[in-house]
């Protein structure tokens, strides 16, 4: 090859390679102001937003649940909730459930606390809040309590049923059974002390003030 063609052959591969860097450093640029965007478009995280959200929703929470679950939700951190073919409400001979937030509803056969399936249920913010798409714990705990109070045989058909264990360890619920008995055994037995203790003596209405 003659030392024209060479030089020519030379001047085109690096005018190619120039060619190729120049679209490769146009790219990485374009790619760069885009993801700048995305991030000024991004509203900025207040570390505080989710603990008032969550402040909010225990309020809520509370506010419409009964005292006892109320309770056991402050306490244990999840609430049971009787199935809709319990004799009493004691849930003789009913199969109960476990709301947790966030997790499956786990149902369960009170006395034995056979496990029986977990029930997976999303209850996303739509508003999308700057803490991202989840609800507030307690928010989440309220919806699978309203649902199953109102319409129990609709969330489980809709829900994506699993053998215990799929999602929630079942050593874990295990432990939060064993918990909640001893919590409505405690619960039980200060109510009795309540009910059992002498009322205060009245002042008799002749008694002079104390000296």
């Amino acid at each position: 090859m003659s030392t024209v063609a060479f030089v020519v052959v030379a001047l085109i591969a690096a005018t190619l390679a120039g060619y190729s860097l120049v679209l490769r450093i146009h790219a990485a640029s374009a790619d760069r102001r885009r993801s700048g965007r995305r991030l000024s478009r991004a509203p900025r995280l207040d570390p505080g937003t989710e603990r008032r959200a969550e402040r909010r929703a225990r309020a809520l929470l509370r506010s419409i649940v009964n005292r006892d679950e109320w309770e056991m939700y402050r306490d244990l951190g999840v609430i049971r909730v009787i199935g809709h073919n319990s004799l009493d409400d004691t849930a003789t001979g009913a199969y109960c459930y476990l709301i947790y937030p966030h997790k499956p509803i786990v149902a369960y056969l009170p006395g034995s606390n056979s496990l029986m399936s977990e029930y997976c249920v999303e209850f996303p913010d739509h508003e999308e809040r700057m803490y991202g798409p989840k609800l507030p714990d307690s928010d989440d705990v309220l919806a699978k309590w309203m649902m199953l109070r109102s319409d129990e045989e609709g969330l489980i058909r809709r829900a994506n049923m699993h053998l215990p264990g799929r999602q929630v360890d079942p050593q874990q619920v295990r432990r939060d059974l064993w918990r909640l008995a001893m919590w409505e055994r405690e619960r039980d037995a200060r109510r009795e002390r309540v009910s059992t203790a002498p009322a205060p003596a009245a002042l008799t209405a002749d008694a002079g003030p104390a000296r």
